[in-house]
């Protein structure tokens, strides 16, 4: 096998016009931590592909961009295709050749059989993109689950694309326009929209995808999978609990195929514990195991990373965080490639950077939560069910005299929600800046911006399953939503930044359709999460592991903002040399900062307007195309105070 993991670029001409090789260049050299091994390009009529290659075998033959027999079908990939093997054999028995034996050539040869279907026999993580010559069309698609990221744009004539939205700015007939839309859905989620990006004109090809590109300039976007969530009752529960352990065996055993060693990011959570588990019944010799831990112990998993960790015998590696990100801080914007409020992405790069020292893969815990039910917010809603009970007048009656209460008062937030429906409670229970506190964000000329679009109060409409059960519709929006957005961007930005390669066995397609149909009432018994998932886990992990009350990956920030990183955050958003104050008001980031303060936890608020700020520095401000070097230590030497 050769897989590699990759940053993918191109232009295509609908005049023909000729693709200057500097300008592949420049988008590649954009991604450099994507692949710091090699780049190459294709160059033909009116297009031209490009890549940056991290080799995870470092064989000639791995090399893209990679062709079928009569070079019509050209490839470039990003990602791992599972499954190669098994499609080559089947290609090789219909008459094909290859010339490589790496995954990527499979495509080739797999889309001259298929065409735009040969992407439903794929079992990977992926973004790749195809030139058709004889078609003159370019066909891109994206895995099922969005663990890869693919940017495109079309200006004027000519149609890019690239994994990284820097990659595209390193262009200069590229517009470096806020895509209000975009700057809304950041300040009430942390994140940018599944199919656009902070920037206008840009998008973002969503998860479960394909776009087609035709020398006409057309765009032809379809969806080719999705999630269901359908119960099968003929299952009992013990025969549930071993299917459920051979599928993640099998999954994990999967991943685990290089010929490079294979490490592990391990938290001391159920799901990171769970696959480095199957990982030592695969594997020869001890796995190596990596893990962040915090002074604060509210936030600190680290003494169960150990637990897990000797309990399997691996080799585990620790650091612990203190508050000191200020050099990191720096670089942020760059790795991110788009504002990002996640706080969590900060220890992210920070365990990715310490196992990036000794491998050049790991496999990651996500997506556990998405699948079976492992979030507190579920069970927060099934409280919450109860109350729809409650006549909706009165319930109404409440809501209002939730809205006229002061912001930060306590119970004011309780009285709002308890006005709402489910679907509406779920997406208020994410929101970070609800529609009142994002209008006092913005400076008016901004709100009036984002209000001529109707975007205040505005929400895409969730897309439920007929049939489906709350729980079932909530897993789903997580899986859909949540997930990509927020958990895969930041594992994918964070790795990359590294040259670490981060693969994810529990969003292995074959096993979410096998985890979508286990009943509800396995998912979650009563108010225990994960019920089934943790039963098929019994007398492989210590029941302190699977039964102890989740903590999540997350920073101690509120209170570091109190801290140290006080003066750090005052110095970005609220002196002359702030950016982001063409956009924001001051005043309210001074509340923000003041209701934090007195106790109430605004770190996420914080850390979505610090990202924000750093990346209007770093790319309305001008683009540099040096990529941050892999080798230097950015923030982590600050960082870490220990490690064993």
């Amino acid at each position: 096998m050769c897989p590699a993991m990759c940053g993918i670029a191109g232009i295509a001409s609908r005049d023909g016009r000729p693709v200057a090789a500097a300008e592949l260049a420049a988008m590649c050299n954009a991604m450099v931590p994507r692949g710091p091994d090699e780049e190459a390009y294709f160059l033909g009529s009116g297009v031209g592909l490009g890549l940056r290659r991290l080799s995870i075998i470092g064989l000639e033959a791995g090399k893209q961009p990679v062709r079928n027999e009569d070079g019509s079908v050209v490839v470039v990939m990003n990602g791992e295709i599972y499954n190669y093997r098994e499609l080559r054999r089947e290609l090789e028995a219909r008459g094909h050749r290859f010339a490589t034996d790496t995954d990527t050539e499979t495509i080739a040869h797999l889309y001259e059989e298929k065409g735009e279907d040969c992407v439903k026999d794929l079992r990977g993580m992926f973004a790749f993109a195809v030139w058709d010559e004889k078609r003159r069309q370019l066909f891109l698609a994206r895995d099922r689950i969005g663990i890869k990221p693919l940017y495109y744009g079309q200006l004027g004539d000519r149609f890019l694309f690239a994994s990284e939205l820097k990659a595209i700015l390193a262009l200069p007939e590229v517009s470096r326009e806020l895509n209000w839309r975009s700057l809304d859905h950041l300040f009430t989620t942390m994140t940018t929209p599944a199919a656009e990006s902070i920037v206008a004109g840009i998008h973002k090809l969503e998860p479960a995808h394909t776009l087609t590109w035709s020398g006409r300039g057309a765009l032809r976007k379809q969806r080719y999978w999705r999630a269901r969530f359908v119960p099968d009752y003929h299952r009992s529960e013990k025969d549930t609990i071993e299917e459920l352990r051979a599928q993640l065996e099998e999954s994990v055993r999967l991943h685990m195929v290089s010929d490079v060693p294979v490490g592990a990011f391990l938290s001391g959570g159920v799901d990171s514990s769970a696959v480095v588990a199957m990982m030592t019944r695969s594997a020869s010799q001890p796995v190596k195991t990596f893990s962040i831990g915090f002074r604060e112990s509210s936030h600190d998993e680290s003494a169960y990373a150990r637990l897990v960790a000797e309990h399997l015998g691996t080799e585990h590696h620790e650091l612990i965080l203190e508050p000191d990100a200020s050099a990191f801080v720096e670089d942020f914007a760059w790795h991110m490639d788009e504002p990002f409020g996640d706080s969590s992405a900060l220890p992210t790069f920070a365990v990715s950077r310490l196992a990036a020292r000794q491998l050049k893969v790991v496999l990651s815990g996500d997506g556990g939560d998405e699948l079976f039910a492992g979030y507190d917010r579920y069970v927060v809603e099934k409280r919450e069910r109860r109350r729809d009970a409650i006549p909706q007048v009165v319930r109404g009656v409440f809501g209002g005299i939730g809205a006229l209460m002061p912001e930060g008062m306590k119970g004011r937030n309780f009285l709002r929600h308890l006005a709402l429906t489910d679907m509406e409670r779920c997406r208020d229970a994410g929101m970070l800046f609800r529609v009142d506190s994002r209008r006092k964000l913005f400076r008016r000329e901004i709100v009036e911006q984002i209000e001529s679009l109707d975007e205040f109060g505005a929400h895409e409409e969730p897309d439920l399953q007929a049939g489906a059960d709350w729980l079932s519709q909530f897993q789903r929006l997580d899986l859909e939503r949540y997930l990509p957005l927020d958990i895969l961007t930041k594992v994918d930005r964070m790795s990359m930044a590294n040259s670490l390669e981060a693969r994810v066995p529990l969003l292995d397609h074959k096993f979410v359709e096998f985890a979508s149909t286990i009943p509800t009432e396995l998912r979650m018994r009563g108010e225990e999460t994960k019920y089934i998932f943790k039963k098929a886990l019994r007398g492989i992990l210590p029941d302190e592991i699977l039964y102890r009350r989740k903590q999540g990956f997350a920073v101690p920030l509120a209170a570091w903002f109190r801290a140290s990183l006080g003066e750090m955050v005052r110095e970005l958003l609220l002196t002359d040399s702030s950016r982001s104050a063409r956009f924001v008001n001051p005043d309210y980031i001074e509340k923000i900062l003041a209701m934090n303060a007195r106790g109430r936890s605004m770190d996420l608020q914080l850390w979505t307007l610090v990202s924000f700020e750093l990346w209007c520095r770093r790319f309305l401000d001008g683009l540099s195309t040096e990529a941050v070097k892999v080798n230097d230590d950015p923030g982590l030497a600050h960082m870490a105070v220990s490690q064993s």
